[in-house]
């Protein structure tokens, strides 16, 4: 099993460095083929292990490969954890991205740079698997940097377009704020346990905060006496730990693009849309929502983090769901219905149900893969046209395409029977994190809840809508575009098949497993669970009204969206004029990008400017090189003039300096 889990996450590598290294000696075609097959052997063995591990009767496995730090009581291993919550992340990663080169040989097949876009894939997925394996925080810190490198990489593949250089860096500097905090929870990690091997943090949590302690921090009081001095506050146990937890969430909220850290996300957009589909579906963005669960045993020691995590994933579900509601980019739409579902995720993080958000995250992967790689489909149909308003009426001309874009839809919508197995893989995920949130006693819990349904109505309208507005009704494309209409070439529809297949199974298949009766035995210790499990317990029984209220929720939005674009097309341009200053204001994100330039990027402008001009120019270089060289050229310009190169000038100056030299002697002679 060692040689299967390195083979698994070095795999990935091996391509990278071929493709890379030597793409251009290979040729296109080659490098293609590698880095996929190797994909694909990875993709195999990472089910082999998620049957063994999460399925089987194998427990948690560590894989040394090498002793890494030893600096005084400092020692990090590098080593492979691999438990439940690794396999499912195997599964996760793995599937999505063997499936994205595969799509990827027909989707870039007239990119002259090829090799280079598929080395770029391998290492994403290379960095996602050091990241999800680390058996320590700076392992994890490793990976998660890894992965920041390479979406730069390929957010900006198209670097020759300014826009896509733009949304690379943005989505840089953006992570970077989160990446601090996260940096900066590892070092009090450290500081408070004295490790940071997952192994020795969790087995001292334990024991961490007495039992009057840790009622004592739900209550907000203290624990003790101070034992760290963070941002110049004297904190005692419980709230060290609290600020622990925060600042590894703050890391959390910028690399899954949650409320205030989530400008970078939709314009990740700019890259190829397989780009998309590996960020938004299964690697980049679910890091987060992994960090959390897997430091599970940290965050339920504080209350107070949990609720920060509960608010700022409600917030957010419902931020980009109202967001998402006029885009008319067919992209965007669904980049901001990734952040909205990465929302549900925290939610569930935030109230205890790990398992909840967890399957929800291997759900999504399925139909949010489907839904960006679908779109790709429909972009390479329509020539490169990503804006929804000119087209329409594609149903007939890309059947296939229209086919599993639906069952994608219908995945993200959650449509199914409440109370029975018929549903799709979203409907059993995204109820379980509806009906746990409603069944936890949080402190934001109703608030929560409340967001999540709105979310959920949101969510359904548009989602229809993009549908409706892409397949149905009169085509909006000019007769020149609709001419060339075709349908995808397999290569690009085989992904779509597999993708669909789990967008209506996997729920159905797993949820016993990740969030139902055999949830215990499945995750094994990886995430943090009792042997009763309250909010698994009371989510079993919450009333009837709220396991329908996504339904509800659901058939509404559907409703509304076929009523204001197959039965009534001019009543979204009349609401749109009827309620002009709200409009604009979803339409514009909330006027967080203006908000932020204004704050940050013209400020920081303005200060780099002045210290530009008056720091550097004037001050530095005007008493400094500059000034001294000034000085140096003043002089040498004055003594340049003494040598004009006329004999009677330097006969004349002799005869002076004789002169002086004997008065000189005369003078001193009388002396």
């Amino acid at each position: 099993m060692d040689t299967i889990i390195k083979a698994i996450v070095f795999l990935p590598l091996i391509g990278f460095l071929i493709a890379g290294l030597l793409g251009t000696q290979i040729g296109a075609k080659a490098s293609e083929y590698v880095t996929s097959g190797l994909m694909l052997i990875a993709l195999a063995l990472s089910w082999l292990v998620f049957f063994n591990v999460a399925l089987g009767e194998e427990e948690m496995i560590k894989v040394s490969v090498l002793r890494w730090i030893q600096s005084g009581g400092f020692d990090v291993e590098w080593a492979f954890r691999v438990d439940t919550l690794t396999a499912v992340m195997f599964v996760v990663v793995n599937t999505v991205s063997s499936l994205v080169h595969i799509y990827s040989i027909g989707y870039m097949h007239h990119d002259p740079n090829r090799p280079r876009f598929f080395a770029y894939l391998s290492l994403f997925t290379f960095a996602m698997l050091m990241l999800v394996t680390a058996d320590n925080l700076l392992q994890m810190f490793f990976g998660w940097e890894g992965v920041g490198l390479a979406s730069y990489l390929l957010i900006g593949f198209w670097y020759k377009k300014p826009s896509a250089n733009a949304a690379a860096i943005k989505a840089f500097i953006v992570n970077r704020v989160g990446d601090f905090g996260f940096s900066l929870g590892i070092f009090l990690v450290f500081v408070l346990f004295g490790s940071i091997n997952l192994e020795t943090v969790f087995a001292a949590a334990q024991s961490y905060l007495p039992a009057e302690g840790a009622e004592a921090a739900a209550a907000g009081a203290g624990a003790g006496e101070a034992v760290v001095n963070l941002f110049g506050m004297q904190l005692d146990k419980a709230h060290a730990l609290t600020a622990a937890c925060l600042l590894l969430f703050m890391g959390a909220m910028g690399k899954s693009a949650q409320f205030l850290l989530h400008t970078w996300l939709p314009d990740a957009m700019e890259g190829p849309t397989p780009v998309s589909a590996l960020i938004h579906a299964a690697t980049m963005v679910t890091a987060g929502v992994f960090l959390v669960a897997r430091m599970s045993p940290l965050f339920e020691l504080s209350p107070d983090a949990l609720t920060v995590v509960t608010l700022i994933g409600a917030i957010t579900a419902f931020f980009a769901a109202t967001v998402g509601l006029v885009q008319n980019d067919i992209k965007r739409v669904i980049a901001y219905s990734t952040c909205s579902q990465l929302g549900y995720m925290f939610v569930a993080l935030g109230v205890g149900a790990y398992g909840a958000a967890i399957f929800h995250l291997f759900t999504h992967a399925f139909f949010k893969a489907l839904l960006f790689l679908g779109a790709g489909s429909v972009i390479h149909a329509v020539d490169g046209e990503q804006d929804m308003r000119y087209m329409g009426g594609l149903r007939t001309h890309i059947p296939v395409t229209y086919w599993m874009m639906f069952i994608g839809t219908i995945a993200l919508t959650g449509v199914g029977i409440p109370g029975t197995v018929i549903g799709t893989a979203g409907f059993f995920s995204k109820d379980a994190i509806i009906e746990s949130t409603f069944a936890s006693h949080g402190a934001v819990s109703g608030f929560a809840f409340i967001l999540l349904v709105i979310a959920a109505l949101f969510t359904s309208f548009y989602s229809w809508r993009l549908t409706f507005m892409t397949f149905h009704g009169k085509p909006r494309a000019s007769s020149d575009v609709m001419h060339h209409v075709h349908e995808s070439p397999q290569v690009m529809l085989v992904p779509l098949y597999i993708l669909g297949a789990g967008a209506l199974f996997a729920g159905f298949l797993y949820h016993d497993y990740f969030f139902g009766h055999h949830y215990v035995e499945f995750w094994q210790g990886s995430l943090f669970t009792l042997p009763e499990n309250e909010i698994l317990e009371e989510y079993h029984h919450v009333p009837l009204w709220v396991k329908w209220s996504p339904f509800v929720a659901m058939a509404l939005g559907l409703y509304t969206a076929w009523y204001m674009y197959i039965r009534s097309p001019e009543t979204p341009k009349y609401l749109a004029n009827q309620h002009r200053g709200l409009y604009q204001f979803l339409l514009n994100k909330w006027y967080f990008d203006e908000l932020y330039d204004f704050l940050f990027v013209r400020t920081a402008k303005r200060l780099g400017t002045f210290l530009w001009k008056e720091g550097d120019g004037r001050v530095i270089d005007g008493f400094g090189p500059n000034g001294v060289a000034a000085r140096v050229l003043d002089v040498t310009d004055r003594v340049v003039r003494m040598q004009t190169g006329y004999l009677y000038h330097y006969a004349f100056a002799m005869l002076i300096g004789i002169a002086a030299l004997v008065t000189w002697m005369m003078l001193g002679s009388s002396f």
